[in-house]
């Protein structure tokens, strides 16, 4: 869930008349757009350090400047997320959603709802998101997982057969290898097994071929 979060540096300009010149405009919104871009750059830096009071503090200084920025929300929400605070992480990406809808957002409420356990809110959470953004195999994943839970066979069929679709890689040949076996579906699997032994055969390093290293005389 990784990497898809906007980062927004927002610059207010403000002109005190429609016929100001440019060397009469306010220096202030510069300042302001300096000062979002350096509380940023510390709130990544103290994720990435794990340094995560210095983090929520930058996010928070932000939000303090711009109460609707949803790309603060949704890293507020990543950071409680990251400390089991599922409570706060839940309101910041709902308030992150009602601000402004992105899969992201919508996608990183829906886990937080799973492992919570509220899997009729993290099923709408990742529906939502697959109507903004349907081409990531991942969110097709996530949502057979929930629906796994909440015993929808068919669903989780077809979610993880889409996510095949998209990425036909191992991890989504095997889930759904796995969903096929579970639910008895012993013709499909046998059709994943192939599709696997091939995914195997493609992915192994070609061997290096040595040549005699060619001497001019």
């Amino acid at each position: 869930m990784s990497g898809l979060i906007l980062i927004l540096v927002v610059a207010l300009l403000a002109y005190t008349s429609s016929k100001m010149r440019d060397s009469e405009l306010s220096p202030i919104p510069l300042k302001i757009s300096d000062r979002l871009g350096s509380l940023w750059h510390i709130a990544h830096e103290g994720m990435r350090e794990n340094r995560f009071l210095r983090a929520e503090k930058a996010l928070l200084t932000i939000l303090k400047m711009d109460k609707k920025n949803a790309a603060a929300y949704n890293r507020l929400g990543i950071l409680y997320a990251k400390q089991k605070e599922f409570k706060d992480a839940i309101d910041c990406f709902e308030i992150a959603s009602s601000i402004e809808a992105s899969a992201s957002s919508l996608h990183n409420l829906g886990l937080i709802y799973y492992e919570t356990e509220h899997y009729e809110k993290a099923a709408l959470a990742f529906e939502h998101a697959l109507k903004l953004e349907e081409e990531l195999a991942a969110r097709h994943i996530a949502y057979a997982k929930v629906q796994e839970k909440l015993g929808n066979d068919r669903v989780v069929i077809t979610e993880l057969q889409r996510a095949v679709e998209l990425e036909p890689n191992q991890e989504s040949y095997k889930l759904l290898h796995k969903a096929y076996i579970d639910r008895g579906m012993l013709h499909e699997a046998k059709a994943i097994e192939k599709k696997l032994k091939s995914s195997l055969t493609s992915t192994k390093q070609p061997r290096r071929v040595f040549r005699h290293r060619r001497v001019v005389v």
